[in-house]
Protein backbone atom coordinates (compact mmCIF):
# COMPACT_ATOMS: atom_id res chain seq x y z
CA UNK A 1 0.00 0.00 0.00
CA UNK A 2 1.15 3.47 -0.87
CA UNK A 3 2.44 5.83 1.71
CA UNK A 4 -0.49 8.24 0.76
CA UNK A 5 -3.04 6.01 0.91
CA UNK A 6 -1.50 4.73 4.54
CA UNK A 7 -1.89 8.79 5.58
CA UNK A 8 -5.26 9.23 3.93
CA UNK A 9 -6.60 6.68 6.16
CA UNK A 10 -4.84 7.65 9.20
CA UNK A 11 -5.96 11.14 8.76
CA UNK A 12 -9.55 9.81 8.17
CA UNK A 13 -9.70 8.09 12.07
CA UNK A 14 -7.82 11.19 13.38
CA UNK A 15 -10.52 14.00 11.71
CA UNK A 16 -13.20 11.03 12.90
CA UNK A 17 -11.55 11.12 16.51
CA UNK A 18 -11.19 15.04 16.71
CA UNK A 19 -14.99 15.68 15.19
CA UNK A 20 -16.62 12.95 17.57
CA UNK A 21 -14.76 14.85 20.25
CA UNK A 22 -16.01 18.05 19.49
CA UNK A 23 -19.75 17.05 18.87
CA UNK A 24 -19.24 15.29 22.40
CA UNK A 25 -18.48 18.63 24.00
CA UNK A 26 -21.40 20.67 22.55
CA UNK A 27 -23.71 18.00 23.32
CA UNK A 28 -22.13 18.51 26.95
CA UNK A 29 -22.10 22.07 26.59
CA UNK A 30 -25.04 23.67 24.34
CA UNK A 31 -23.33 27.08 23.74
CA UNK A 32 -20.45 25.47 22.09
CA UNK A 33 -22.66 24.32 19.47
CA UNK A 34 -21.25 27.53 18.08
CA UNK A 35 -18.38 24.98 16.79
CA UNK A 36 -21.19 23.30 14.84
CA UNK A 37 -19.44 24.53 11.46
CA UNK A 38 -15.92 23.03 12.45
CA UNK A 39 -17.39 20.21 14.11
CA UNK A 40 -19.42 19.00 10.26
CA UNK A 41 -15.75 20.27 8.42
CA UNK A 42 -14.21 17.42 10.72
CA UNK A 43 -16.16 14.83 9.79
CA UNK A 44 -17.62 15.93 6.39
CA UNK A 45 -14.19 16.84 5.04
CA UNK A 46 -12.21 14.95 7.53
CA UNK A 47 -13.51 11.76 7.94
CA UNK A 48 -15.28 10.87 5.19
CA UNK A 49 -13.57 12.58 2.35
CA UNK A 50 -9.95 11.52 3.53
CA UNK A 51 -11.57 8.55 3.62
CA UNK A 52 -12.66 8.44 0.09
CA UNK A 53 -9.17 9.72 -1.14
CA UNK A 54 -7.53 7.11 0.52
CA UNK A 55 -9.66 4.08 -1.28
CA UNK A 56 -9.90 5.79 -4.80
CA UNK A 57 -6.05 6.13 -4.72
CA UNK A 58 -5.65 2.60 -3.98
CA UNK A 59 -8.52 0.62 -5.72
CA UNK A 60 -9.06 2.88 -9.13
CA UNK A 61 -5.65 1.74 -10.58
CA UNK A 62 -6.85 -1.79 -10.16
CA UNK A 63 -10.19 -1.58 -11.06
CA UNK A 64 -8.70 0.28 -14.43
CA UNK A 65 -5.67 -1.60 -14.82
CA UNK A 66 -3.59 1.28 -15.19
CA UNK A 67 -0.95 2.85 -12.64
CA UNK A 68 -1.94 5.68 -10.28
CA UNK A 69 -1.57 8.86 -12.95
CA UNK A 70 0.79 10.88 -10.07
CA UNK A 71 2.21 9.41 -7.24
CA UNK A 72 3.83 12.52 -6.48
CA UNK A 73 0.95 14.99 -6.89
CA UNK A 74 -1.22 12.54 -4.87
CA UNK A 75 1.28 13.12 -2.19
CA UNK A 76 1.24 16.30 -2.37
CA UNK A 77 -2.58 16.58 -2.41
CA UNK A 78 -2.37 14.95 1.29
CA UNK A 79 -0.45 17.85 2.41
CA UNK A 80 -3.63 20.28 0.63
CA UNK A 81 -6.38 18.24 1.64
CA UNK A 82 -5.18 18.77 5.61
CA UNK A 83 -3.44 21.42 5.64
CA UNK A 84 -6.28 22.93 4.23
CA UNK A 85 -9.00 21.42 6.32
CA UNK A 86 -7.19 22.39 9.62
CA UNK A 87 -7.08 25.89 9.06
CA UNK A 88 -10.69 25.99 7.60
CA UNK A 89 -11.32 24.35 10.99
CA UNK A 90 -9.37 26.89 13.09
CA UNK A 91 -11.00 29.37 10.71
CA UNK A 92 -14.20 28.29 11.95
CA UNK A 93 -13.55 28.45 15.50
CA UNK A 94 -11.86 31.69 15.39
CA UNK A 95 -15.30 32.86 13.94
CA UNK A 96 -17.06 31.50 16.46
CA UNK A 97 -15.26 33.42 18.97
CA UNK A 98 -15.73 36.57 17.62
CA UNK A 99 -11.89 37.41 15.75
CA UNK A 100 -11.48 39.10 12.97
CA UNK A 101 -8.82 36.36 12.17
CA UNK A 102 -11.26 34.17 11.20
CA UNK A 103 -12.41 34.38 8.00
CA UNK A 104 -8.76 35.31 5.90
CA UNK A 105 -7.85 32.34 8.03
CA UNK A 106 -11.05 30.38 6.62
CA UNK A 107 -10.54 31.56 3.67
CA UNK A 108 -7.41 30.56 3.02
CA UNK A 109 -8.02 26.60 4.32
CA UNK A 110 -10.56 26.86 2.04
CA UNK A 111 -8.64 27.85 -1.24
CA UNK A 112 -5.54 25.12 -0.15
CA UNK A 113 -8.55 22.43 0.49
CA UNK A 114 -9.99 23.15 -2.95
CA UNK A 115 -6.97 23.06 -4.55
CA UNK A 116 -6.28 19.75 -2.91
CA UNK A 117 -9.82 18.39 -4.30
CA UNK A 118 -8.91 19.87 -7.57
CA UNK A 119 -5.63 17.89 -7.67
CA UNK A 120 -7.27 14.40 -6.55
CA UNK A 121 -9.70 15.49 -9.66
CA UNK A 122 -7.23 15.70 -12.19
CA UNK A 123 -5.12 12.84 -11.03
CA UNK A 124 -7.91 10.08 -10.69
CA UNK A 125 -9.17 11.18 -14.24
CA UNK A 126 -6.00 10.56 -15.58
CA UNK A 127 -5.43 7.66 -14.10
CA UNK A 128 -9.22 6.18 -15.86
CA UNK A 129 -8.17 7.74 -19.31
CA UNK A 130 -4.50 5.80 -18.91
CA UNK A 131 -1.24 6.31 -19.94
CA UNK A 132 -1.49 8.56 -23.28
CA UNK A 133 0.38 5.95 -25.45
CA UNK A 134 -1.95 3.49 -24.84
CA UNK A 135 -5.12 6.40 -25.27
CA UNK A 136 -3.71 7.14 -28.74
CA UNK A 137 -2.96 3.46 -29.62
CA UNK A 138 -6.97 2.42 -28.51
CA UNK A 139 -8.33 5.75 -31.14
CA UNK A 140 -6.07 4.40 -33.99
CA UNK A 141 -6.75 0.92 -33.19
CA UNK A 142 -10.40 2.27 -32.99
CA UNK A 143 -10.77 4.54 -36.03
CA UNK A 144 -8.49 1.30 -38.40
CA UNK A 145 -11.08 -0.60 -37.05
CA UNK A 146 -14.21 1.78 -38.34
CA UNK A 147 -12.27 2.30 -41.58
CA UNK A 148 -12.51 -1.99 -42.42
CA UNK A 149 -16.60 -2.01 -41.40
CA UNK A 150 -16.92 0.61 -44.33
CA UNK A 151 -15.48 -1.76 -47.05
CA UNK A 152 -17.27 -3.34 -49.28
CA UNK A 153 -17.70 -7.03 -48.33
CA UNK A 154 -16.64 -9.28 -52.04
Amino acid sequence: MEWFVKAYLKAALAWLAAGVTVGVAMAAHPAWTVYRPAHMHMVLLGFVTMMIYGVAYHVIPRFVGFALYSRRAAGWQWWMANVGLALMVAGFALRADGLSAGTPVLTTGGVIAAAGAYTFVYVIWRTIDGPAGLRAAARMSAEASARRSRLPVA
